[in-house]
């Protein structure tokens, strides 16, 4: 089950026109809807886009200013056709690897996307860790977005702790994966990385081992140039984690954005099935209800709910049964909205 979309353009206060003696409930249309999610680099973005999808009749808009590119689909950490069960992507993997693609492309492109997904009553879902992208589209110059959209932004917070050691497991994982297959075809002779998808973090960390690589015949040599190029490509993820969070704060912080923060941290500190319930209870869950009740406009202050950290919203308590359909149809229940069987 899904929540129709056709509903969350209507605000809950009702006209009453007088029509042949009797009344007509007619509701006031408002902006568009735009949820955004935001988090540094490994925090669970896509994941939680995807599950977002699943309550809510969504499509998706990548805003990773590196994964729009064509190729490096392990150093870049795409999202794959399996996870992303058929919910449909764009701006993703598209984008000439040897061209640029700026933020005032991105706000044209995903400008034209956004409009399409409206049109079509569906939910658009801005998700990637790009945020100088994010805020090029919604605090243009002429303010254009802010007149014609409103927007949710949720952020998946990870303790920095955490985050850094994930992320060393994950570029340990892409090794394992190919990692160095896919990036030889990106070396370049010239070390000209600052075009299209040459600045990933990963084929500039790999320059010396490629450049060495016919030259050096002994193993403990080319062992020793992969373990370095290997660390230098960690520690440049955890600073750009650290960089994203920064800009993240800044948003919140210097320009004021509402944003709810929703803490990870206990997911990354657990391991297979309880780290699933732990982000089902902590992430998922809160999620759709923020956006649940972002959709349908809900004022009420007669609700049955308790605290989430940073978020500033309260929800009703999970039990281990609920799923994040559950938890999503429950606050759309509250809300008295009506739910269908198949998106739309």
């Amino acid at each position: 089950m899904t929540i129709s979309m056709f509903m969350c353009r209507l605000t809950q206060s009702i006209i009453n026109v007088p029509c042949s003696g009797k009344k007509l409930n007619m509701r006031q249309i408002e902006k568009e809807k735009i949820v955004v999610v935001m988090g540094a680099t490994g925090a669970g973005k896509s994941r939680l886009s995807i599950d977002l999808a699943t309550c809510f009749p969504s499509e998706i808009i990548n805003s990773d200013k590196i994964q729009v590119y064509e190729g490096l689909d392990i150093v870049t950490n795409k999202i794959s056709k399996e996870d992303q069960r058929g919910v449909p992507h764009h701006l993703l993997g598209i984008i000439n690897p040897n061209m640029d693609f700026s933020a005032n492309d991105f706000c044209d492109t995903s400008s034209e996307i956004i409009a399409s997904i409206t049109r079509s009553e569906r939910l658009p879902i801005i998700v990637g860790g790009s945020n100088s992208y994010l805020e090029a589209l919604i605090d243009d110059d002429d303010y254009k977005c802010r007149s014609r959209f409103d927007f949710l932004c949720l952020w998946v917070d990870v303790a920095m702790p955490d985050l850094q050691s994930y992320v060393a497991e994950r570029v340990d994982d892409m090794l394992y994966n190919g990692m160095v297959d896919e990036l030889r075809p990106f070396y370049s002779p010239n070390g000209d990385y600052s075009r299209g998808v040459r600045r990933a973090i990963g084929v500039p960390e790999f320059d010396e081992y490629f450049r060495r690589e016919e030259e050096v015949v002994d193993e403990e040599t080319r062992t020793r140039l992969l373990e370095e190029a290997v660390k230098e490509m960690k520690l440049n993820t955890c600073k750009l984690a650290m960089k994203q969070l920064g800009k993240i704060r800044r948003l919140r912080n210097v320009k004021r954005w509402e944003i709810h923060r929703l803490d990870a941290t206990p997911v990354f500190r657990r391991r297979g099935e309880e780290a699933n319930e732990a982000w089902k209870k902590l992430v998922a869950e809160p999620s759709a209800m923020i956006v649940a009740r972002f959709l349908y406009n809900s004022n009420s202050k007669n609700n049955a709910t308790n605290v989430v950290s940073g978020s500033g919203l309260r929800v009703k308590p999970a039990t281990s049964s609920e799923t994040v359909l559950a938890a999503a149809t429950w606050l759309a229940s509250f809300l008295g909205v009506v739910l269908v069987g198949k998106d739309l």
